[in-house]
């Protein structure tokens, strides 16, 4: 986790802390929030079943945490695609008037750009200058696609120039295991230029069965764009709840909650903003 440092401690969030006088940001777990149960307790995922109101107070302590006024968080309904939207205003709190898309890119200053995850991969993206940032959220469907290479293009075209990329928590290759049929599919949609070098993301297991290394899709199509400053908390959200302390953060993961047979688990959020005023 070099470089990446705990903030905050109502709600507490991870952030690259060299990267923060360009762009502030966190990656917030699943601690500080005012859910129970399942949700326990900073749940800001709105397509939970968690209560509404809630996830809304929730979403509000994120947003001060970051500075921000809660109205200033733009958000999409995510849908494991590749479509990015240039975006200057805060979402509505109604998901279905949500569009559907997995990428954001802002120009504007104070607001935060959030993606929601539990297992997927939040990606946070500034460039030098610190006029344009951009987020996504990479699942495997979406991440193979490239949604990473969308959103850096739709950066590019609003003038961004050289980027920094922020690799969040996300299930680790250890913990994720998946049929050869998922290989297929992923090495089928990932660009030809990374295609031999993604098949080395996956690594054999019991019969029939490989071990996925998700953030090493999302560096292999980081590099091919181009972008050098790659930093990777190294964070795994199915194995965070074995090492939580005062040193490190819990995060929901779906896989753990699956594996639990529990019907549901939060959503965890990933913000980035500009600060309000430049320099």
């Amino acid at each position: 986790m070099t470089g990446f440092q705990i903030a905050g401690t109502a709600p507490p969030y991870l952030h690259h802390a060299p990267t923060s006088c360009r762009a502030r940001h966190g990656f917030f777990g699943n601690a500080g929030g005012v859910s129970s149960g399942l949700y326990a307790s900073l749940n800001c995922g709105y397509g939970s079943d968690d209560d509404p109101a809630l996830v809304a107070r929730n979403r509000g302590r994120v947003a001060a945490a970051m500075g921000l006024a809660a109205d200033r968080l733009a958000a999409v309904y995510q849908v494991h695609g590749t479509d990015v939207v240039t975006t200057q205003a805060g979402a509505p709190e109604d998901r279905d008037k949500l569009v559907r898309a997995d990428g954001l890119v802002t120009t504007s200053r104070g607001l935060g750009l959030t993606i929601l995850t539990a297992d997927c991969l939040p990606l946070l993206l500034v460039d030098a200058d610190a006029g344009v940032i951009g987020a996504c959220h990479a699942g495997w469907r979406g991440a193979a696609a490239g949604i990473v290479t969308t959103t850096l293009a739709t950066m590019r075209s609003a003038g961004a120039g050289p980027i920094t990329a922020l690799i969040g928590p996300t299930i680790r290759q250890p913990n994720y295991q998946v049929g050869m049929e998922m290989r297929d599919e992923v090495l089928a949609q990932t660009a030809p230029p990374i295609r031999d070098a993604a098949r080395t993301c996956f690594i054999a297991d019991t019969p029939g069965k490989l071990r996925f290394d998700l953030a090493g899709l999302v560096a292999l199509y980081l590099g091919q764009a181009g972008v050098e400053a790659v930093h990777d908390c190294g964070v795994d959200t199915y194995a965070s709840g074995e090492v939580a302390g005062a040193d490190s953060l819990d995060f929901f993961s779906h896989r753990r909650a699956t594996h639990a047979a529990n019907p549901d688990c939060g959503r965890q959020i990933a913000v980035i903003s500009l600060p309000s005023s430049a320099g």
